[in-house]
């Protein structure tokens, strides 16, 4: 995930405006159910306990390959901890350690050796244990290339299949494993890592910088002409010989804007800020707004309606559900995440609910 370029802020509710934080998976969602959508969280530097009512799996970011390359590294064990124990009030959630994150390296040194490699899986499964967690997610940023600032080998994609191997070996068949890949998919041996993986968490996002769309799901006028759209990284995976039941669709919770764009903005009231006009781009099917003294593009970003299109592609091409980077982005009465859950599962607010206007 790319951290530096993050915006934090919150987004607004466009086609529902009221929400009520709850300490159970809310009435009527269909947790539990076999053709449940997946819904996964980013959790990065931990604020509050995290609600996850309309959550599935949560991601912990980030673990690291320690500096020996035979190990795992946590800078917050008790962080961690900490996060592990909503299980209490959410016992439907599945929570897993993310190792990796944009600019974490020691993965070529240690996949390049099968003795560390196999070290380094092994204290996987001893985190696991430990914290009593459900799984590990991969987020190598990217094998084979030196993109983040981190080394790389020729010989990575290889190693990279033989790492998970080693993950799925040490873990066992009932710890979930994941991985996050790029957009265009052309780092990774799927058809053999389908084996060893439960799904794939596309990173379908900062596929471009104003003054074009950070993902737009359609390729338009304003794609970065040496980017690609959502639906585009889709296909790039399935031709790299991914499987849609296995895919889980990357929805950003921020936005990118050009140099000088208020940072920190309450993205909540993005479309309001003076000096700006909010668009809607309906072949991208995403917002931006263009700052009125010049009519340029300004900011790209993500609102419920385009999020709620996305679920929808998602739930619609059979993928495994969406994720999204990252849960401070949302605002505290989870209006986003419970727009993406309910377009991925076709469910409606529970009768009875009461509402907390914004």
């Amino acid at each position: 995930m790319h951290l530096y370029k993050l915006i934090p802020g919150l987004l607004l509710s466009c086609w529902l405006m009221g929400a009520c934080r709850q300490s159970t998976p809310p009435p009527g969602t269909k947790h539990g159910d076999p053709e449940e959508k997946y819904l996964i969280a980013y959790v990065f530097r931990m604020q509050d306990t995290p609600d996850a009512s309309y959550l599935t799996h949560i991601n912990y970011a980030f673990g690291h390959v320690n500096d020996r390359f035979d190990g795992v590294r946590l800078d917050q064990p008790e962080e961690l901890r900490r996060l592990v124990g909503i299980k209490k009030d959410y016992p439907h959630v599945k929570i897993l350690l993310s190792i990796g994150g944009w600019g974490s390296g020691n993965f070529s040194e240690m996949s390049d050796s099968d003795s560390l490699c196999g070290s380094f899986a092994r204290d996987c499964r001893r985190v696991v244990e430990q914290f009593g967690l459900d799984g590990i997610d991969i987020d190598w940023e990217y094998p084979g290339d030196t993109v983040a600032g981190i080394s790389a080998s020729e010989r990575d994609r290889r190693n990279y299949t033989l790492l998970m191997r080693d993950i799925r070996t040490a873990i066992g068949p009932d710890k979930l494993l994941t991985h996050a890949t790029g957009g265009f998919g052309k780092y990774y041996e799927f058809e053999e890592l389908e084996r060893y993986i439960d799904w794939t968490n596309v990173m379908s996002y900062d596929l471009g910088w104003a003054p074009y769309h950070n993902s737009p799901l359609y390729p338009s006028d304003l794609l970065d002409p040496a980017s690609i759209s959502v639906s585009q990284c889709v296909e790039a995976h399935l031709r790299a010989g991914a499987t849609l039941g296995k895919m889980v669709l990357g929805l950003p919770f921020y936005g990118h804007g050009v140099e000088g764009f208020p940072r920190g903005v309450d993205l909540t009231k993005a479309h309001l800020l003076p000096g700006y006009t909010y668009h809607w781009d309906s072949v991208a099917q995403v917002p931006y707004l263009t700052d009125d003294a010049g009519g340029q593009f300004a900011f790209g970003y993500e609102d419920e309606k385009s999020l709620r299109l996305k679920a929808l592609f998602a739930a619609e091409k059979g993928m495994k559900g969406a994720m999204y980077w990252s849960y401070n982005g949302d605002n505290a009465a989870g209006d986003l995440r419970r727009t993406v859950y309910q377009a991925l599962n076709g469910t409606l607010p529970a009768p009875g609910m009461k509402e907390q206007k914004n």
